[in-house]
C-alpha cells in the first residue's frame, strides 16, 4: 500500500514536471522568437498526438465496462430498499446544483478572467453543437458496435447502461459469467491506463511544448484560471450543499462531523480514491459518528461506486474551459445536452488516477471539443484531484449520516439523540 501511493504521487509530480518543462520550453520559444527553439517546441506535436490516441484508445472499453459493473453490482432493486433508494436519490439529486455550478461558475470565472482561445489546425476544427431534441435523438445506437467504432461515446455509454439494467432480474448462476469476464477486462483495462498514464509526462511535454510556443504566456494564464475557479466552486459546493446537509437534514453538529471524519479527509485527499479510503469511512463511520451497522456498510459501499458529485463539477466545469480554450460554441440550446452528458459521464468515474479527466472524453465527444484538451488537464489536475476527492469521499460520509436519520431515525454524537453502544 505505502509503495503504491509513493509510486502514484512520484507519477504525479513526473506529470506535473513534463507539463512545467513544456510550457518553459514553449514559453522561451514565444518570448525570443527563436526559429530554432520553435522548431524544436513543435516537433514533439506528434508524440502529444500519440498519447491522445492512446487515452482514446482504451476510454471505450474501460467506460463500457466500469458502466456494466456498477450497474449490475446493484443486484436486486428490491433488497437495496429504502437505504439503497434513498443513497441513490438523495446523490443523483446533489449533480444537478454541482454541474450548473460547474457551468456557470467557469463561465462567470472566463467573463472576469478571459482566456485566449488556442490556435487549431483545420482538421481539429470542432463540429457544430446539435440542438437539445437532435442530442437526445442520437443518444440511441442503431447499431452499438458501430457506436463503439465511430467512437460514438455516450449513444454506447447509454446502451451499457440499458444492457447493464436488463441483467438486474437474471439469475446469479446465469450472469455470473458476465460479471467474472467485466472483472477481467476492467482489471486489464486499469492496468493499462496507468501504462499510458506513466507516459503522461511525455505525453504533456510534447503538448504543452508547441501550444505555448504558439500562445505564449497566454496559456499559463488560462490554466491558473482553471485551476483557482475549479477550486473556489468545489468550496462553494461544499459549503452550500453538503454543511447544511449534514445540519439540517442529518441533525448533526458540522464541527463534530469534520472532528470524526478526519481520517476520511487526509486519506481521500491523499490517495484521491473511495476505494483506498473506504476501510477507514467505514471504520470512523461506527467507531466516530456511531452509525448503524444496519446502514453504513451497505450506503458506503454503494455511494464509494457512485457518489461523484465533486467530480461532475469538474467534469462541468472542463468541458466550459476546453469550449472555451478551443473557441468552440456553447449556445444556451446545447447546455441541456451538455447537463444530460456530463451526468451520465460522471457515473463513470473509474477508480484510476486523474479518472476524471481521462473519463472526460464522452463529453467532450458530444459537444465537440479535441480530445487533446485531456491532455491539457492531467498536467495541472494533482491539486484540483485532491480537492473533487475531498468533496466525493467526505460526502459519503454525509449522505451516509443523512440516510440513517431519514430511514432509521437513529441519532449519535454531534446531533439531537443518544448514541448507539
Amino acid at each position: 500500500m505505502t509503495q503504491s501511493k509513493t509510486t502514484e504521487s512520484v507519477n504525479h509530480l513526473a506529470i506535473a514536471l513534463g507539463l512545467l518543462a513544456g510550457l518553459t520550453l514553449g514559453l522561451l520559444a514565444a518570448v525570443t522568437g527563436s526559429d530554432a527553439l520553435i522548431r524544436i517546441a513543435t516537433a514533439f506535436r506528434p508524440l502529444g498526438t500519440l498519447f491522445v490516441n492512446a487515452i482514446r484508445m482504451v476510454v471505450i472499453p474501460l467506460v463500457v465496462v466500469i458502466v456494466f459493473l456498477a450497474i449490475g453490482r446493484l443486484g436486486d432493486y428490491k433488497k437495496l430498499g429504502k437505504l439503497g433508494g434513498y443513497s441513490l436519490g438523495l446523490v443523483w439529486l446533489s449533480y444537478v446544483p454541482a454541474i450548473l455550478l460547474g457551468v456557470f461558475g467557469m463561465k462567470l470565472g472566463l467573463r472576469l478572467f478571459p482566456v485566449d482561445a488556442l490556435p487549431i489546425r483545420e482538421e481539429t476544427v470542432a463540429p457544430e453543437l446539435p440542438g437539445l431534441v437532435d442530442f437526445l435523438v442520437g443518444l440511441i445506437p442503431q447499431n452499438p458496435f458501430e457506436a463503439a467504432a465511430d467512437g460514438s461515446l455516450l449513444s454506447l455509454l447509454v446502451f451499457t447502461v440499458l444492457f447493464a439494467t436488463a441483467t438486474i432480474p437474471l439469475a446469479a448462476e446465469a450472469k455470473k459469467g458476465l460479471f467474472d469476464l467485466a472483472e477481467t477486462i476492467s482489471a486489464a483495462l486499469t492496468r493499462l491506463v496507468h501504462w499510458i498514464l506513466w507516459t503522461a509526462p511525455l505525453g504533456v511535454f510534447a503538448l504543452a511544448a508547441p501550444l505555448t510556443a504558439e500562445t505564449g504566456w497566454a496559456m499559463i494564464q488560462s490554466l491558473a484560471v482553471f485551476v483557482v475557479t475549479v477550486i473556489v466552486c468545489l468550496v462553494i459546493q461544499w459549503t452550500v450543499i453538503y454543511l447544511p446537509a449534514v445540519r439540517f437534514l442529518g441533525k448533526m453538529d458540522p464541527v463534530f462531523f469534520h472532528k470524526s471524519t478526519l481520517g476520511t479527509s487526509a486519506i481521500g485527499s491523499g490517495t484521491t480514491s473511495s476505494l483506498a479510503s473506504l476501510p477507514v469511512m467505514l471504520e470512523e463511520a461506527e467507531d466516530n459518528l456511531k452509525l448503524s451497522r444496519e446502514a453504513y456498510p451497505l450506503i458506503l459501499s454503494l455511494l464509494s461506486a457512485l457518489n461523484k458529485a465533486g467530480s461532475a463539477l469538474f467534469q462541468a466545469a472542463s468541458v466550459v474551459f476546453l469550449a472555451s480554450l478551443y473557441d468552440v460554441p456553447l449556445p444556451v440550446a446545447g447546455l441541456g445536452a451538455l447537463f444530460i452528458a456530463v451526468f451520465l459521464v460522471a457515473l463513470t468515474v473509474a477508480p484510476v488516477p486523474s479518472a476524471s479527466v481521462v473519463t472526460l472524453a464522452p463529453a467532450l465527444d458530444a459537444v465537440g471539443v479535441p480530445l487533446a484538451g485531456l491532455a491539457i488537464l492531467l498536467g495541472v489536475d494533482r491539486i484540483p484531484d485532491m480537492c473533487r476527492s475531498f468533496v466525493n469521499i467526505t460526502g459519503h460520509m454525509v449522505w451516509a449520516v443523512v440516510v440513517e436519520e431519514l430511514v432509521l431515525g437513529r441519532s449519535g454524537p454531534g446531533g439531537s439523540r443518544e448514541g448507539e453502544e
